[in-house]
């Protein structure tokens, strides 16, 4: 039978930030029973970079090392886990700009159109609002002085 290790197994990953993920349902297989696997006495590092709130430095963590059984079922448990953790790209949104307009990357009359709702809502909302400031009556009337009569 053939054997693998965490540490190779985590190098086939498509996604290293999620190498800490990956080990976790790895342990929680191992531990529910789906996978056959053994803690070896040595520590590796995870590719993951952990970033330190307040700063620009990052560190990494290390975790104990584990012998795997290749079997099929853990090829496609592998398999399925490096899918759910690869990050689904959608290709990004793109930034309306001149350029992206006159390039046909933006669709101008959509855009158009978005602009026109938002400036109708904008209008009409300061309508209401001036409407229902209207209705309260007139400021009120300054406040009469007196004068303090001295003795």
């Amino acid at each position: 039978m053939p054997y693998v290790t965490l540490s190779d197994q985590i190098k086939k990953l498509h996604n290293p930030q999620r190498s800490d993920a990956f080990v976790k349902q790895l342990r929680i297989s191992v531990r529910e029973g789906d996978i056959t696997a053994a803690d070896l006495p040595a520590r590796f590092e995870l590719p993951k970079q952990y970033a330190k709130r307040g700063s620009n430095t990052t560190y990494t963590r290390t975790v104990k090392d584990m012998v795997i059984d290749a079997t099929p079922d853990f090829e496609a448990w592998f398999e399925n886990v490096n899918k759910e953790l690869s990050p689904a790209r959608s290709g990004g949104k793109i930034k309306v700009s001149a350029e992206s307009i006159e390039a046909g990357l933006v669709d101008f009359q959509a855009l158009a159109a978005e602009t026109r709702k938002k400036m109708s809502a904008s209008f009409s909302k300061g309508q209401a609002l001036g409407k229902s400031r209207a209705g309260t009556g007139a400021a009120k009337p300054p406040a009469k002085k007196t004068v303090a009569k001295r003795k």
